[in-house]
């Protein structure tokens, strides 16, 4: 028997290719027209009613087979294992207030984000920014399918940005050279030569719109210190931030080590001058081994309760 994910994706893939087909669009141009459809109501999936995860997860699937067909490299997702643990990490360091906002710089589709929001749901409001015309779209519609309260920008998200101060910054990075070298002069972690890092401007960036004592997670290049301009990235943090956590993501999850990544925590500093938390360094385990979930968790259970992210 399909599963209402596996019904809702036959849905959107057939109508997205018979469209993409009849008016020579890009699969996932048909795919953001037929989503559009369904949320306007002209066209309806023969399923029963449907979970925010179970619809996210269909169009999670569909848009990795439009990326695959439109071989860009920024056409990439980040997998469902590391957007559930972003989840896990906002929920626990909220400590369980009933409402936080979030703010993704880099969102592509939304799907980090929507996962996050779709974990806490009903506990959050969001903000994103994406400089590609059809991922935003895409993302725009999927907020709608889901009934997310998101306000979504289309723009350079290393300009100036109208986006007010967040408790939580949840990104996926982009990882490379940022071109503009005018604009990335008004960064403190501009390179004194040449192109500066993306990633670390977008870490920059997204410390100046983070609440004081808010949380940045960040989805980070595994070498991000040791890198090129790692003793610069350091000094910043050193100034402009706490590390509360940096958790190796496993290596299954990449197509080599060169693509490895891990999950950076950061802290923005609040008036109040406490001790400084106890950095967790910790290995993610693999989404498939339960016992090792299990020991893990309660690893970042015990941090927490240690270092004042109590949840009641």
């Amino acid at each position: 028997m399909e599963t209402n994910t596996e019904i809702l994706f036959t849905f959107l893939d057939g109508h997205a290719t018979r469209l993409s087909e009849k008016e020579e669009l890009l699969y996932l141009e048909g795919l953001y027209e037929t989503a559009k459809a369904w949320a306007e109501g002209k066209i309806e999936p023969e399923t029963g009613e449907a979970t925010k995860e179970e619809i996210r997860k269909a169009l999670q699937l569909a848009v990795l087979k439009g990326m695959r067909a439109s071989a860009q490299p920024h056409h990439q997702m980040t997998p469902d294992s590391i957007g559930l643990l972003a989840g896990y990490f906002t929920d626990r360091l909220s400590k369980g207030r009933p409402y936080v906002t979030l703010f993704d710089p880099a969102a592509g589709t939304g799907n980090l984000l929507f996962t996050v929001m779709n974990f806490m749901d009903g506990r959050t409001a969001a903000s994103a920014v994406e400089i590609d015309d059809l991922l935003i779209r895409i993302a725009a519609v999927t907020a709608d399918l889901l009934a997310q309260p998101v306000s979504l920008y289309h723009q350079d998200a290393l300009r100036p940005l109208m986006v007010d101060p967040v408790d939580f910054i949840i990104s996926d990075l982009p990882v490379g050279y940022y071109p503009d070298d005018v604009n990335a002069a008004d960064y403190k972690l501009k390179a004194d030569e040449g192109h500066s890092y993306a990633h670390h401007l977008f870490i920059e960036q997204s410390m100046r719109h983070l609440k004081k004592g808010g949380h940045g997670l960040f989805i980070v290049p595994a070498n991000l210190f040791d890198s090129q301009f790692a003793t610069q990235l350091h000094t910043f943090l050193k100034d402009e931030a706490e590390i509360l956590a940096v958790l190796a993501l496993p290596s299954g999850l990449f197509k080599t080590q060169a693509h490895a990544k891990s999950i950076l925590i950061l802290k923005k500093p609040d008036l109040e001058q406490g001790p400084k938390p106890e950095v967790l360094l910790a290995n993610a385990p693999d989404m498939k081994n339960a016992k090792a979930l299990e020991s893990f968790f309660a690893k970042v259970d015990a941090w927490a309760e240690e270092n004042g992210y109590r949840t009641n």
